[in-house]
Formats: C-alpha cells, structure tokens, sequence
C-alpha cells in the first residue's frame, strides 16, 4: 500500500461520516416537519456505505499483497425509510390534522438519531486518529534521510 493511499482512505472514511453526520443532523432538524413540498410528512433518511471499486491500475497490478489492499469508502445511496411508520398524534387544532384530528409526524426518533450520531462522531475520530497516524510514519520515514 502506498503513503498516499492510506491517506485517501482515511479521507474518504472522513468524508463519507461527516455525510452521514449532515444527514443525521437533517433528520433531527425536521423532527416536527408535518409538511413537506409534496404534501406528506417529513421522512427519516439513511445513509448507506460501500466499499470504493478497485481502480484500473490495480487491477492489471497482480502481486498477491495488491489483492487485500482497501480503496476506501463511498457514499453509495441515500434512502427514506420507509419502514417505520409516521407517529400519529391527536391535535385537532393543527392545521395538518387530519379529518379525525390526527396529525401526522415524522418518524424520526431523536433518541435512535443521537445513537448513530455518537456512532458516526466516534468513526470520523477512528478516521482521524489513522490519518494523524499514517502522517506520523510519514514524517518519520522522511526524517530518516536528515541525520
């Protein structure tokens, strides 16, 4: 694996968590959002990850190390969930009610969105503290040529 490598790998594991950390914060954001442009309440999205292809160099490389080597990863889809239900709540006086005075939520759930908030602040840190690692070897290895 190249110095460079490591790099983007780290990067783009950064860059596909801070993705997700917006998503996130979108779902909490229209935690009351009864209307959206379509009419219909808010959906939670979900992220989804995916392994980066090999790229075409690497392909035509055929040493057996080359084989276990990571691409990093990428932002492959962006989903609504649709399997959870909307939370229905009585309020007549809404003007989203509908005509048995219930009214339509989104179905995020702020406890489930914080969960995987820790979860994707704590992998952007993992993230981080490779690269900081990976740029210490690095520093290392050019210092070795100085003394």
């Amino acid at each position: 694996m190249g110095l460079f490598q490591s790099f983007n790998i780290c990067a783009s594991g950064m860059s596909a968590e801070r993705f997700r950390y917006d998503t996130i914060a979108q779902n909490i954001a229209n935690l009351h959002t009864t209307r959206t442009e379509d009419g219909t309440p808010y959906r939670r999205k979900v992220v989804t990850f995916q392994e980066k292809t090999v790229t075409p160099f690497t392909k035509y490389y055929s040493s057996a190390k080359a084989r276990f080597v990571g691409n990093g990863v990428k932002v492959t889809s962006v989903k609504e969930d649709t399997d959870t239900d909307f939370i229905m709540e009585y309020d007549p006086a809404h003007p989203d009610a509908d005509e048995n005075g219930y009214v339509s939520y989104p179905n995020v759930n702020t406890v489930t969105e914080m969960t995987n908030l820790i979860d994707c602040s704590r992998a952007y840190e993992a993230n981080v503290t490779a690269f900081e690692g990976c740029k210490s070897m690095a520093k290392a290895a050019l210092s070795i040529g100085k003394q």
